[in-house]
């Protein structure tokens, strides 16, 4: 099974191509935690008692929200799942999250912040897998 933690190049280049001069982007993270988050690849961001993924993403998200904010960016909603009404019944997630960027370059800024790059471990620690997708809102005729 694949999981899917960060960008691949290509989808980052898709992604500014399609988004880069065209005004708020807004992401959807959906997200699925290990039961026990995993510092291996940073180790010195381990806490000193074990945490669940759950626990490791809230910590993230403590620490990431003055980032979002700082950045000018903000969070529209963060709230927990279950399964889908319409959607496949194997596929399953924990929690929902998105956030609005004011535009894919200050997204890019943002993902790109040494203080943000310092935190970041906690996120990968705590997912098993993920999904983002970008969101350009649009106007009902």
């Amino acid at each position: 099974m694949n999981s899917y933690i960060h960008p691949t190049e290509n989808a980052g280049k898709a992604f500014l191509q399609a988004h880069v001069g065209k005004g708020s982007v807004i992401m959807l993270n959906l997200l699925r935690f290990k039961s026990r988050a995993d510092y291996d690849a940073n180790p010195d961001l381990a806490p000193a008692h074990p945490l669940s993924g759950k626990d490791a993403y809230n910590l993230y998200m403590k620490l990431a929200r003055p980032l979002i904010q700082k950045a000018g960016s903000r969070v529209i909603f963060y709230g927990e799942t279950s399964d889908f009404l319409i959607g496949p019944t194997s596929e399953s997630w924990d929690r929902i999250l998105l956030v609005e960027h004011q535009s894919a370059e200050r997204f890019v800024a943002f993902a790109q912040d040494p203080e943000y790059l310092a935190i970041a471990g906690h996120r990968t620690a705590a997912l098993e897998d993920s999904r983002l997708l970008p969101i350009a809102q649009k106007h009902l005729i």
